[in-house]
């Protein structure tokens, strides 16, 4: 979740009225703990919450981004619930997520891609990104119509900083965090880093990949009785291993 969420940001950072957006309105540089943990309980909601509270909090999500409006620094208009900027945050968090999974943890099939992108829909409705990809192939094709708003900015290296310094990942985990920066960096399409000019400094090593994806693969398969994902199986009477298994089962 770490890498995906990083590598989602800085694509969502690469489009002007996203990044501003966020900068001019969120309070993530002075207390950027407190909004990843907001980020990231929203996101275990969606996925893995009751029908009634996820859309009772995608909803209070809505009506506070209907509030949220302003300029970019090169004087673009922008609100917060605009279905275009919508659909690019849908999208680079499906991306994030699905490519760090595929790179660090086991390859994702053809199938498997499309079907993270199908199953996301409804959720991706209610937050009012309804023309997000259904697929890979309509991921890729908004990342090429995206090519030319892309852009780097100071303000991806302040948040590269800031998730450098914070104390994002329990006290034995931290000296990982570095290496899970690096690890979002590296799974970016190459085009888009090379936009960004986020160069060779942040590539992983050989000995830092295998170690990243070491922690990767053991956190995939760690059922932790308190996680959103165990909470889910005993609501609707599974086993706690349930969403852990093979697929073949």
């Amino acid at each position: 979740m770490f890498i995906g969420g990083i590598a989602a940001v800085l694509l969502e950072f690469a489009e002007p009225k996203v990044r501003d957006g966020v900068w001019q309105h969120s309070t993530f540089r002075h207390d950027a703990l407190t909004r990843l943990q907001r980020t990231g309980l929203a996101a275990m909601v969606t996925v893995y919450g009751a029908r009634s509270q996820a859309e009772a909090m995608i909803a209070g999500v809505v009506r506070r981004h209907s509030r949220v409006d302003g300029r970019t620094s090169n004087g673009e208009a922008y609100n917060a619930n605009d279905r275009e900027l919508l659909d690019w945050v849908q999208a680079t968090t499906g991306f994030g997520f699905m490519q760090a999974y595929h790179r660090f943890v086991r390859p994702l099939s053809a199938d498997e891609r499309d079907s993270l992108f199908r199953e996301a829909r409804p959720a991706a409705e209610l937050y009012g990104a309804r023309g997000a990809p259904a697929s890979q192939m309509e991921l890729d094709l908004l990342f090429a119509s995206k090519g030319s708003r892309l852009e780097p900015s100071p303000i991806i290296g302040e948040f590269l900083y800031i998730m450098r310094t914070v104390s994002a990942l329990p006290g034995p985990a931290r000296p990982l965090q570095l290496l899970l920066l690096k690890a979002a960096i590296e799974i970016l399409p190459e085009w888009i880093r090379q936009r960004l000019e986020l160069g060779r400094k942040w590539s992983l090593t050989h000995l830092e990949r295998a170690t990243v994806k070491i922690a990767a693969r053991t956190a995939d398969r760690l059922v932790l009785k308190f996680s959103p994902p165990v909470q889910a199986c005993r609501r609707l009477g599974l086993p706690d291993d349930f969403l852990y298994r093979p697929i073949t089962q």
